[in-house]
């Protein structure tokens, strides 16, 4: 269960993301989460990746977890790389 929380964050937000990423994966249409920044470049937030901009999609994932802002980013499907590059 995600804790959807409007106080201030108390943990580390490394491990708020540890604990609520799969969560977030299992959510259909999320293709990944990670740490990033708010538009001031300055406040941390939890990132998920979504292969489309979704109403339905956007309602599922929460706006905060454990106080901190969670912001949804557009980027299309996510795969695997056919092959390794040689180097």
């Amino acid at each position: 269960m995600i804790a959807n929380n409007r106080s201030s964050p108390r943990r580390d937000i490394n491990a708020v993301l540890a604990d609520h990423d799969k969560a977030l994966l299992a959510i259909p249409g999320v293709v990944g989460v990670y740490v990033g920044l708010l538009d001031d470049q300055k406040t941390p937030c939890l990132k998920v990746m979504v292969t489309r901009r979704d109403k339905e999609l956007e309602r599922s994932i929460p706006q905060i977890i454990e106080g901190y802002g969670v912001v949804t980013e557009v980027t299309g499907p996510i795969k695997p790389l056919d092959h390794r590059p040689e180097y």
